[in-house]
């Protein structure tokens, strides 16, 4: 099989997975859910070997296939690896057994349906990061909301259809304003070069007049910083963590949120770099304001899931100001820890998920003493929380510490020649690692400490599945913190290459020469 036959298989893996569970007959649970494990273990194992094999000196895509679908619009099916997507496909394929077997003992109806529902969101994202048409893009971005829809509104909590018509309605918004940019753009290449293409490759040659890339840009903004997401665009995520399984909440904060930073990173400033130079002081202004806005919210929560929920907030603002500070290292950083973040945060909610399986309860007041009588999830749990707050030698350690070395290396110049205005923002970030250590331990002392309460009593320490799910998880945090060479190696091109797109100005020439921006 060639490698790129590899990719593909990959890809298309969860739908022939779909195709399995409708031989399996409706009263067979255990076959339905031990197969859905069998598939995702085994697209997980090929894209490790996709992993291994991706070569971090190799110029441009690898394993590509580029089939020319739609002739008349210039769309192919055209998918390919590249340093942008490789961690991230890599993320959502080691996630998709734990999601599932996490989901073994929780979800007891229509289970069936919602392992397809799981496939499908599975293929969506994974479409999502390696498609490199951005007709094809659009299509995977769709797709994912369909299932997630399905998933909250069907195996959800008590308002799940608020929570579910809140997340459709922001991301719906969002989608939209991106396909009439997406038209608008490939109507502009074809007017200024005489191509009609899709492809990403040709849309980041389209020379733009600023005000076009301007307002192009505000559309591709709005859909990204939703799905991120970003303050104040951001009412929509604690209500769909709150009211989803736990399934979903981990689908949500591990892979499905890095979607708009991806979609920033490989469209938003790529495509338009002098309109990127125009909204970053808004946005950096932003990304800032979501890492200590999101923390100081996490910090008054007593629902376990909402502290998350917000926290996920104040992480991601760490990976937009690593992309905007335009600085190699923080732009690595950014990538790392959109990976990290994947890998803690996706612990944390299985973690939520399997004390609510015994208490019934996300009320952090309830908790109590879980040390004394959970002591092997309190390890776990301990493991994680210091993940979250970025203690060295785990992930989030490194993830953050790249990002805001990027973000100071960047300002310093700047405010060398007299604009403080990035260091100030660069200092402000700094608060987000003091506000998510603390937010983090009042959540694990009132977890793990204090009183035991009374619906505790008796409760049962962590299963064998759930152990070696959790083990498979620490293991991946402790790997990336304290050998991340393969990950920056992996991204260090892709960082160059960002870098260069988003600095090169792509003006009309008649423009460039009046000495616009």
């Amino acid at each position: 099989m060639s490698e790129s036959a590899m990719l593909n298989l990959v890809l298309f893996l969860p739908l022939l997975g779909i195709g399995m569970l409708m031989l399996v007959p409706a009263d067979k649970p255990q076959v339905t859910r031990q197969l859905t494990l069998s598939m995702m273990v085994v697209q997980l194992a090929l894209t490790a070997w996709l992993y291994m094999h991706f070569s971090s000196t190799a110029p441009g895509l690898q394993f590509e296939t580029r089939v020319l679908w739609i002739d008349a619009w210039g769309v192919s099916y055209h998918i390919g690896l590249d340093g942008f997507n490789v961690l991230l496909v890599l993320l959502t394929a080691f996630l998709g057994p734990l999601v599932v077997a996490g989901a073994f003992s929780a979800i007891q109806k229509d289970v069936k349906l919602f392992y397809a529902m799981v496939f499908l969101i599975q293929f969506a994202m994974m479409g999502t990061f390696v498609s490199q048409d951005l007709f094809l893009f659009y299509l995977f971005w769709e797709a994912m909301l369909i299932p997630m829809f399905l998933l909250i509104g069907i195996w959800g909590g008590e308002r799940r259809i608020y929570a579910t018509i809140k997340f459709v309605l922001y991301t719906a918004f969002g989608s939209i304003l991106m396909l009439a940019a997406m038209i608008y753009l490939v109507y502009s290449l074809q007017q200024t070069s005489g191509v009609i293409s899709f492809a990403f490759a040709d849309l980041y040659t389209a020379r733009l007049p600023l005000q076009t890339q301007t307002l192009l840009l505000g559309a591709f903004v709005l859909s990204f910083a939703i799905k991120v997401p970003m303050v104040p665009l951001h009412t929509w995520l604690p209500d769909a963590h709150v009211e989803a399984p736990t399934a979903g909440s981990v689908i949500l904060a591990g892979v499905m949120l890095k979607m708009g930073t991806y979609g920033f990173m490989k469209l938003g400033f790529p495509l338009f770099p002098d309109a990127t130079h125009v909204f970053t002081p808004a946005l950096m202004t932003l990304a800032v304001v979501s890492i200590i806005y999101g923390a100081c919210l996490a910090l008054v929560q007593n629902d376990i899931k909402k502290i998350i929920a917000y926290s996920s907030i104040s992480h991601l603002g760490y990976v937009m100001l690593g992309l905007l500070s335009l600085d190699i290292i923080g732009i690595q950083g950014a990538i790392i820890q959109m990976v990290s973040h994947g890998l803690v945060a996706a612990g944390l909610f299985l973690m939520v998920g399997m004390i609510y399986e015994r208490c019934h309860t996300r009320d952090l007041k309830a908790y109590g003493g879980l040390a004394r009588l959970l002591p092997v999830y309190s390890v776990f749990f301990m493991v994680l929380t210091l993940a979250s707050v970025g203690l060295p030698t785990t992930s989030g350690f490194t993830g953050e510490f790249l990002v805001l070395l990027g973000a100071f290396k960047a300002a310093w110049p700047l405010y060398v020649n007299g604009n403080a205005f990035p260091l100030i923002l660069a200092a402000l970030a700094v608060t987000g690692v003091v506000l998510g250590a603390l937010y983090m331990l009042r959540f694990a002392l009132g977890f793990l400490y204090g009183t035991a309460q009374a619906p505790h009593q008796p409760l049962s320490d962590l299963s064998g599945r759930e152990r070696a799910i959790l083990g498979i998880l620490v293991i991946a945090v402790f790997a990336l913190g304290l050998f991340p060479d393969s990950a920056m190696r992996n991204s260090e091109g892709a960082a160059k290459v960002y870098q260069q797109l988003v600095t090169t100005s792509r003006l009309p020439a008649g423009a460039a020469a009046e000495g616009a921006p």
